[in-house]
Order: C-alpha cells, then sequence, then structure tokens
C-alpha cells in the first residue's frame, strides 16, 4: 500500500521548487524527515540471532510528529506516563471550534492564535466551573489542539478532556458536577469568543479584522464522556497525538494525483477523494505546527 512518504518523494521535489521560497521551516524539516524515516538515510540497527545468525536490520525513526510511521509508539509511550494522573472521576469532553470567517488570520499567526485559543477556551472553561450555580470548584483541563477535517481541509479546534468536579478555592472540598451537565454550551460560547478578541488583537495589533467577524457564532459542544481512568485514558489515545492522515488512508497515488479515504460523518460512511499531488501536500503540511509549539496543554486542577 502507498504511503505518505511515497506521496513526498513523487512529489516533494517539484512542490519545494514551486514553492519553496515561501515554506516555512517546519514544513522542509517534515517533508524530508518523512521521506528519510525508516530508511538507510537515517541509519540503523543490526540485530543477530544467537541461536539460527538471521541477521535482522532495523532503521531508526524520524520522531518527527507530523510522521504516521512514528505516531503509534509515541502514543503508547505518552499514555503510560499519563496513568498515574488520571483522577477517578467523572469526565467531559468540551470541544471549541474558531469559525470560518477567522480561520485565515489564524493560519497566519499560528503561534499567537493558538495559542490565544487554547488559552482563552480553557481559561473559560475554569471560570465557567468555578460558578457556585455549575460546579463550585476548579476542575481539571487537558487541551488538545486539531487543525484539520478528515479531509484534510484547516479547521482549527481544541479538543478538552474535563474533570467532572473541581476542587475548592481551599483545597479542602471536592465538588462534583453533574452527571450529564457541566454548564450551559450557551454561556461558553460567546465567552471564548470576546476572550479570545481581546487577546487576538493584543497579540497581532497590525491584523484588522471587519467587525462583523467577532458576530459570527462560535461552534461549542459538551459530552459526557464516561468515569475514572479508562475514560481518560480512550480520550488521550483518541485525540491526544491523532495526526493529519495515517498510511492505511492512502489508497493509491499515480504520475499525478493522490486518492485517499475519509469518513463523511453527515452520511456516515466513507468516501475517496482524489486530488493532485501538490495540492495534498499543500493540504498535510497546513497542519505542520510550528517548531515548538505544544499542542497538548495542562490547565487548571492538572
Amino acid at each position: 500500500m502507498p504511503e505518505v512518504a511515497d506521496v513526498f518523494r513523487r512529489f516533494g521535489g517539484s512542490y519545494l521548487e514551486a514553492h519553496g521560497a515561501a515554506m516555512l521551516p517546519s514544513h522542509r524539516r517534515a517533508i524530508a524527515d518523512i521521506i528519510a524515516c525508516r530508511t538507510e538515510v537515517l541509519g540503523g540497527q543490526q540485530w543477530c540471532c544467537n541461536e539460527c545468525g538471521t541477521m535482522l536490520h532495523v532503521f531508526h525513526s524520524c520522531r518527527n510528529r507530523a510522521c504516521p510511521k512514528c505516531h503509534g509508539e509515541q502514543t503508547q509511550a505518552w499514555l503510560e506516563q499519563r496513568r498515574a494522573e488520571m483522577l477517578p472521576v467523572p469526565y467531559f469532553h468540551v470541544t471549541v471550534t474558531v469559525p470560518e470567517e477567522l480561520r485565515a488570520a489564524l493560519r497566519r499567526h499560528q503561534i499567537d492564535g493558538y495559542g490565544a485559543l487554547m488559552k482563552t477556551a480553557t481559561g473559560a472553561i475554569i471560570d465557567l466551573a468555578r460558578d457556585p450555580r455549575w460546579v463550585g470548584g476548579t476542575v481539571g483541563v487537558l487541551a488538545v489542539l486539531h487543525t484539520w477535517t478528515q479531509r484534510l481541509i484547516f479547521h482549527p479546534h481544541v479538543h478538552c478532556l474535563v474533570t467532572g468536579g473541581g476542587l475548592s478555592s481551599d483545597g479542602a472540598t471536592w465538588h462534583p458536577a453533574g452527571k450529564t451537565f457541566l454548564f450551559p454550551k450557551s454561556t461558553l460560547a460567546p465567552l471564548v469568543r470576546a476572550r479570545f478578541r481581546d487577546a487576538f488583537a493584543r497579540l497581532c495589533p497590525d491584523v484588522d479584522l471587519p467587525r462583523h467577524v467577532w458576530r459570527t457564532p462560535w461552534v461549542v459542544h459538551i459530552t459526557p464522556w464516561g468515569e475514572g481512568q479508562q475514560a481518560a485514558l480512550d480520550y488521550l489515545a483518541r485525540y491526544a497525538f491523532r495526526i493529519t492522515i495515517t498510511n492505511n488512508r492512502i489508497l493509491a497515488v499515480d504520475a499525478e494525483t493522490v486518492t485517499f479515504r475519509y469518513k463523511d460523518r453527515a452520511a456516515d460512511r466513507h468516501r475517496n477523494e482524489t486530488v493532485s499531488g501538490h495540492e495534498f501536500i499543500r493540504r498535510f503540511l497546513q497542519h505542520v505546527l510550528p517548531a515548538g509549539f505544544h499542542k497538548v496543554r495542562y490547565y487548571g486542577l492538572w
């Protein structure tokens, strides 16, 4: 079966010739790393069986977080480290999505914009949960930034794992949330929008956005996620180290195009999409995060 690396091997050179002058260093690095991953370029090790003398060659991984081949091992190692941190309480899954009118500006100012999105979304969650009408304590929030859809379209949003309860300000009392209710999403959405507007204006004062952009509703979902360590680990496995596209979704690569599979959630079925090689690379690279940016962050009780 073809892989993402095969797409870059076939089309990466011409893509760099056409767009290299404007590409970010992290994008160039992703192309080079994914092509080199588990090949002789990165070197490797030889293992020999003491019984039969059979030699096994194992090439090194690139360890780039955008690489499909490195994804599985990183996820398992990270999950094991998180087990001791998971509280035996119910959890909620909160998703905050940036409206389409803001996405171009966010794409141009990724470090400031993504950071502001994560901080304002989680700050609003924590402040609402502290309200005695809802939880009355400080919740724990683990936030994960995603920027894609199944079709690799730019769609920035934050997934938050939120404890179903919080600690009192003096640290002495645990205040449980309702089994199916954390706080109203109709209250969270405008609060995040207002805080992000102020933070983005402060961080990127040269960006002049029309006023109507800030009247566009933000989409927020709040869903009970389950209880205890396993519920939290299921969330982490599903969202924390998910990457843009896995190799098993690449169906075909020919001289001009790439065909991949995606889930049409509205129709609840899988579909295939065929795009040019350059268009596939463009879609893929817009989800490669800036170097050093932390896409998983802890807030509140955590």
